[in-house]
């Protein structure tokens, strides 16, 4: 009798043990599990730049958003989907940038405010964007004299 009430015990402290490491895991690793609250936001650009799903969308250097998904629309441009958080309003004219944290650091999205007086509603369109700077490109220009 003695022996199963241990075995019990430790079972159950094993449980909630493996319970706290998963809840842990998603709290830090700032997953998903039931949807995401926000509303959501496109963008085409001409390059992508190396962004991947799960990518950072800033304003100010503040995280509002996620970069949900990165496909390729009938134009051959990358069309971009967002999820921006509740609570944040991004204008009609503003701007998407493709950014780089440092030198060779992760890929993130900057949206550069406007100063318009209506704001792009879910499912919206952010219209005016910026794709990266291609250094290899630049350095091939200036290599080969065409800067």
């Amino acid at each position: 009798m003695k022996k199963i009430d241990t075995e019990l015990s430790v079972g159950i402290f094993l449980l909630i043990g493996l319970l706290a490491l998963g809840y842990l895991s998603i709290k830090l690793g700032k997953m998903e599990v039931i949807g995401s609250a926000g509303y959501t936001v496109y963008a085409k650009f001409d390059k992508a730049g190396g962004i991947k799903s799960g990518a950072v969308v800033e304003i100010s250097g503040v995280e509002v958003g996620k970069v949900k998904d990165v496909v390729l629309d009938k134009d051959y441009q990358a069309l971009m989907k967002f999820s921006i958080r509740d609570g944040i309003k991004i204008q009609d004219d503003a701007i998407a940038a493709v950014r780089t944290k440092g030198l060779i650091g992760e890929k993130y999205i900057l949206i550069s405010p406007g100063g318009s007086e209506k704001f792009v509603k879910n499912g919206g369109t952010i219209r005016e964007t910026e794709s990266p700077v291609d250094i290899e490109e630049l350095i091939g220009k200036y290599v080969f004299g065409k800067v």
